[in-house]
């Protein structure tokens, strides 16, 4: 992998932001912007336990999907509150995703200003909350309504990984999936190069993130994420400005996740297979092309 550090800014102007890294879908970290926000001092572990401990949500651990996983499924069940209490007392290797908190608790939306000075075409009934224990991994992957992201770190640490979404077949993704077949998991000490040798070849980015930081993810980039510390993030998503970028997010979000939803109930194995040998190839094409 050919990787090189994130961008960092105290703060940016729209014009700079266009013009340098919206346009061009380049990643940046402001480390500025949510610092304005009431959230910044008020959200914590026992602040979230208070109003929203008894919602039940899903948990995820650390196992990479298999031939069976259907996406999104969540691995167990327990209520938000009992969860934070786990992740509060040490490691922990379980993780909450695309949690709606603000459903549960809309007088939040007042902790934080939606950033319009940036983008716009924030998906605004939906911004999500991430948690992780110290531990947990989110494995490599592009999110797949192809939105861009503007995802904002309070408590804890955690290292980001990133690649532009062009870089897919040496990142071995699975085809009809927002997933990629190789595990990315401490990368930075033991990769499996010789099992995934395109990746060699893939460059993208690193970055560790703190309290405060603001990552700006560019629609489709892949991102890999290690939690140092137990810490929770908020993501809020726009859409892509172009007809294009829009109908693409859908189809892969109403169509390609339904087929291959069904294939893997319907036949996993043969599916899964089929797969395989498909991103094999396709990454046997990059090294040719060198």
């Amino acid at each position: 992998m050919q990787i090189r550090l994130v961008d960092k800014v105290e703060d940016i102007s729209s014009a700079d932001f266009k013009n340098k890294y919206y346009n061009t879908k380049i990643p940046l970290v402001i480390t500025g912007l949510a610092k304005q926000w009431p959230g910044f001092h008020k959200w914590n572990w026992d602040y979230f336990i208070a109003i929203v401990g008894e919602t039940r949500v899903g948990v995820y651990n650390n196992n990479k999907s298999d031939a069976f996983t259907t996406i999104n499924k969540a691995d167990d069940y327990m209520k938000f509150g009992d969860y934070l209490q786990l992740v509060k007392a040490g490691p922990l290797e379980l993780r909450i995703f695309l949690f709606n908190i603000f459903q549960h608790a809309p007088g939040l939306v007042n902790d934080f200003t939606w950033p319009v000075h940036l983008m716009t075409g924030y998906v605004k009934k939906y911004p999500m909350l991430f948690v992780g224990g110290e531990g947990s991994i989110t494995h490599m992957h592009f999110d797949i309504d192809m939105s861009h992201i503007l995802h904002t770190q309070f408590i804890g640490k955690k290292r980001v990984l990133l690649f532009p979404h062009e870089e897919q077949y040496k990142l071995y993704r699975k085809p009809w999936e927002v997933l990629s077949m190789a595990n990315y998991t401490r990368y930075y000490e033991n990769f499996d190069y010789n099992s995934f040798p395109a990746t060699r070849l893939a460059k993208g980015y690193e970055v560790i993130l703190e309290h405060g930081d603001t990552l700006f993810m560019p629609a489709g980039f892949w991102h890999h994420m290690e939690y140092i510390e137990s810490g929770f993030a908020m993501s809020l998503r726009a859409l892509q400005n172009d007809l294009g970028g829009k109908l693409n997010g859908a189809w892969k979000l109403f169509g390609m996740r339904g087929i291959d939803s069904l294939m893997k109930k319907t036949a996993p194995h043969w599916w899964y297979n089929l797969k395989k040998e498909k991103l094999y190839a396709q990454a046997s094409k990059e090294i040719e092309q060198l």
